[in-house]
C-alpha cells in the first residue's frame, strides 16, 4: 500500500506471555536478567532450542537475517530447553551459545519452566510477544522466516502508530573472544604425510596440524566454508569436506592447496526436491560426516535424517538409505529411519554409523540392510557398560573402526570414548574425561580424540583394559502429555502466513505422517495422508508410549498478477510421549503455525 495509514491488521487473541524463567540464568547480557518488562516497547521472538537439534540450528541460520534487518525493534530471545542431561549443564549451554555464534540474548531454562509456560511441544518452537507483551503467533519447525518476518513489519507499522514501538539498541552483549588454536574442532583425519587435518568448525575452516596435534602448519579455506564437520580422503589423496551449513560438498587438495565444490547448490534440501542427480543440481542438508565406502562417498545427512551417495566419477548425488522420518528402524536402506547420523566409519564389509539423536551405534551392510547394534529410540540415553542390548550411549557424534574389528564411539555427551565389540557383543567405556568428544582417528597404534568442548586434540593409548564407571540410564525429562483412552482427535494446526494461500497448484500442499513407539499403541491411524487431522486410536492395553508426528504444509505468495510466486515450505517433526488417564485430553492440538484458537 501507498497511503500512509497502516494497514489495519488482523484480530489476534490477546494472551498475556508468561515471565521467563530459568535456573541457569542470562547469557549474552553483560550479566543482567532480563524481565518481559525490560523488553516492552520490542517485538519480542522467543526462540526455543537445544544445542542437539538440528533443525533448531537450521533456525538459528534463517532467523540471522532477520535479526539484522530489524535490530532497532526486535529482540530474539533463546530459551534453552535441553533434551539430554548434558544440555543442562550450565558450561555446555555456555559453550553452544558461541559455537553456533548466537548473536542475541539466551536464557538457560535447564529445569524447562519456561518451555512447560508457553505449552511448547516441540524443539524448535518460535513464539512471538508483540510490544505491549501479548503472545501473538506461535511456530513449531523450519520455514517461518519469511512468515515471521512479514509480521515483524506489521507488528512495527501497528504499534509505531499507537506510540507503543520502542527503537534502539536491544539488550545483547558479545562476550569477550577467547584466543586458542582450535576453537571447537569437529572432525579430523591422518593425512599421508603424517600430519593431522581439523575441521575448525566455528572458525570455518580447515587446519593442518604437525603429527604432535598441537603445531599449527596452516589454515586453509578462509572464507569459503561455514562450520566444515567432516573429512573423507578419496582414492587419489584429496579431501572430501562436509561443508555443513552450507549445505555442500568441497574438495580440497592437499597437494595445490585447491578447494573445489562438487555437491550441493548451497541451498536446503527441502520435501518435495529432488533426491538424486547432478550432484551440483541438488540441494542438500547439513551433510556432517563424509566416508569413502564401496566405491563412493557416504554422506551423513543430518539434516534429513538420511544417508546419501556421492560418486565423483559420475559426478552425482542420491539419497542411499532413511525415509527423512526422525527415529530408530532397522531394515532395507530404503525403509530405515534415521535421527541425525552425525559420524561415520567404513570397513570392508560395515560402514559404521553414530545416529546421535537416537544414541545409537548402527551401520549398513554393502546389500543395503540397517542394523542397530546398540539403542533404542529417540528418549533413552545414558553411560551403561555391559551387553549390547542394554548399554548406553548419550548422544554420540563420532565413530572409529580399529584395526581388530571393533569400534571406538565418541560418546559426545557422555564426555567419554566408548568401545563396542561385535564379536562379544560387549560395550566398554575406553576414557573418561573428555570434553565434548566429536570424533577420533587412529594414529600409529594410539587413537587422537578431538576434544571439541576443549579446543585441541587429545592422544590416547588404547588400554588393554576398559574403564570402569557407574552405569548411569536417563529418559527425556519432557512431562507425558495425558490422553484419554479411545480416540484421540489430533489437530496440527496451520494458518497461512499474511499475504499466502496453500499452494495446491500441483495437489495437495499439506502432509501428515503419523507412527508411535510401541508401535501397539496405536490401534488406527497411523500412516501418511494429506489432511493436518486424524482420529487416532489408542490401545487400552497400554498406558503410555509415544507419537511421532511429521508435518508439512507448503504456502505461496497470493497475488493472481505473479506467475511465478514465491513458495515456502514449514515443516515439524514431533516426539509426544503420552500417558493414557481417564482425566486425559481427548483432542491433541500441534501448532505448526499460528495460534490454537
Amino acid at each position: 500500500m501507498n497511503d500512509s495509514t497502516p494497514a489495519t491488521p488482523p484480530r489476534r487473541a490477546r494472551v498475556r506471555a508468561p515471565e521467563l524463567i530459568g535456573k541457569g540464568g542470562w547469557l549474552n547480557t553483560g550479566g543482567d536478567d532480563l524481565t518481559l518488562a525490560d523488553l516492552r516497547g520490542k517485538i519480542v521472538l522467543l526462540d526455543f532450542w537445544t544445542f542437539c537439534c538440528v533443525n533448531c540450528l537450521h533456525v538459528l541460520d534463517e532467523l540471522r537475517e532477520l535479526e539484522e534487518k530489524h535490530r532497532d525493534t526486535l529482540v530474539i530471545v533463546g530459551v534453552h530447553s535441553p533434551k539430554f542431561v548434558h544440555e543442562a549443564e550450565h558450561q555446555a549451554v555456555v559453550d553452544a551459545v558461541e559455537r553456533y555464534e548466537v548473536h542475541h540474548p539466551v536464557l538457560d531454562d535447564p529445569e524447562l519452566a519456561t518451555w512447560k509456560q508457553y505449552a511448547v511441544r516441540a524443539w524448535p518452537t518460535l513464539v512471538v510477544i508483540d510490544p505491549e507483551g501479548y503472545v501473538v503467533a506461535q511456530h513449531a519447525g523450519e520455514g517461518h522466516a519469511n512468515a515471521i518476518r512479514t509480521l515483524v513489519e506489521e507488528l512495527e507499522a501497528e504499534h509505531e502508530a499507537k506510540g507503543t514501538l520502542r527503537r534502539g539498541d536491544g539488550p545483547y552483549v558479545a562476550p569477550e573472544p577467547v584466543a586458542t588454536d582450535l576453537r571447537f574442532p569437529g572432525k579430523a583425519i591422518l593425512l599421508p604425510s603424517g600430519n593431522l587435518l581439523v575441521s575448525d568448525t566455528t572458525r570455518h575452516q580447515l587446519v593442518e596440524l604437525e603429527a604432535d596435534g598441537e603445531t599449527v602448519v596452516r589454515r586453509i579455506g578462509d572464507g569459503v566454508f561455514r562450520e566444515p564437520q567432516g573429512l573423507a580422503q578419496l582414492p587419489d589423496g584429496r579431501i572430501v569436506v562436509a561443508d555443513t551449513v552450507n549445505h555442500a560438498l568441497r574438495v580440497f587438495d592437499p597437494e595445490s592447496g585447491a578447494i573445489e565444490l562438487v555437491a550441493g547448490t548451497g541451498k536446503q534440501w527441502w520435501q518435495g526436491s529432488p533426491t538424486s542427480g547432478p550432484a551440483l543440481d541438488v540441494d542438500l542438508s547439513s551433510p556432517w560426516d563424509v566416508a569413502w565406502w564401496q566405491g563412493k562417498v557416504w554422506i551423513a545427512m543430518a539434516g534429513v535424517h538420511q544417508l546419501w551417495t556421492y560418486d565423483p566419477e559420475a559426478g552425482t548425488v542420491e539419497v542411499a538409505a532413511g525415509t527423512t522420518n526422525e527415529g530408530l528402524v532397522d531394515g532395507p536402506a530404503a525403509e530405515a529411519w534415521f535421527a541425525q547420523p552425525s559420524g561415520l566409519s567404513a570397513t570392508d564389509d560395515r560402514l559404521w554409523i553414530a545416529d546421535s539423536e537416537t544414541s545409537s551405534l548402527r551401520w549398513i551392510d554393502p546389500e543395503g540392510v540397517v542394523r542397530t547394534a546398540v539403542g533404542t529410540g529417540l528418549f533413552d540415553f545414558g553411560h551403561r557398560d555391559g551387553a549390547a542390548g542394554q548399554a548406553l550411549f548419550q548422544h554420540p557424534l563420532g565413530v572409529t573402526a580399529l584395526p581388530d574389528g571393533s569400534v571406538a564411539v565418541s560418546d559426545t555427551y557422555n564426555h567419554a570414548l566408548r568401545r563396542y565389540d561385535p564379536a562379544t557383543g560387549e560395550v566398554t567405556t575406553l576414557a573418561t574425561d573428555l570434553r565434548e568428544p566429536s570424533d577420533a582417528v587412529l594414529v600409529d597404534g594410539d587413537i587422537v580424540v578431538v576434544e571439541s568442548a576443549r579446543h585441541r586434540l587429545t592422544r590416547l593409548r588404547l588400554p588393554e583394559e576398559a574403564v570402569r564407571v557407574e552405569a548411569v540410564a536417563h529418559r527425556t525429562k519432557r512431562e507425558a502429555t495425558e490422553v484419554a483412552p479411545g480416540r484421540l482427535r489430533l489437530d496440527v494446526v496451520f494458518q497461512a502466513p499474511t499475504g499466502q494461500k496453500l499452494d495446491e497448484r500441483y495437489g495437495p500442499s499439506t502432509r501428515l505422517l503419523v507412527s508411535s513407539t510401541p508401535p501397539e499403541l496405536l490401534l488406527g491411524g497411523e500412516g501418511t495422508g494429506t489432511d493436518l487431522f486424524r482420529e487416532l486410536d489408542l490401545n487400552p492395553e497400554l498406558t503410555e508410549g509415544v507419537l511421532h508426528v511429521s508435518a508439512m504444509a507448503a504456502s505461496c505468495d497470493d497475488d493472481p498478477a505473479n506467475e511465478y510466486p514465491a513458495c515456502h515450505v514449514h515443516q515439524q517433526d514431533w516426539g509426544v510421549p503420552v500417558k493414557i488417564t481417564t482425566t486425559g485430553i481427548a483432542r491433541l492440538p500441534l501448532i505448526l503455525a499460528g495460534m490454537d484458537d
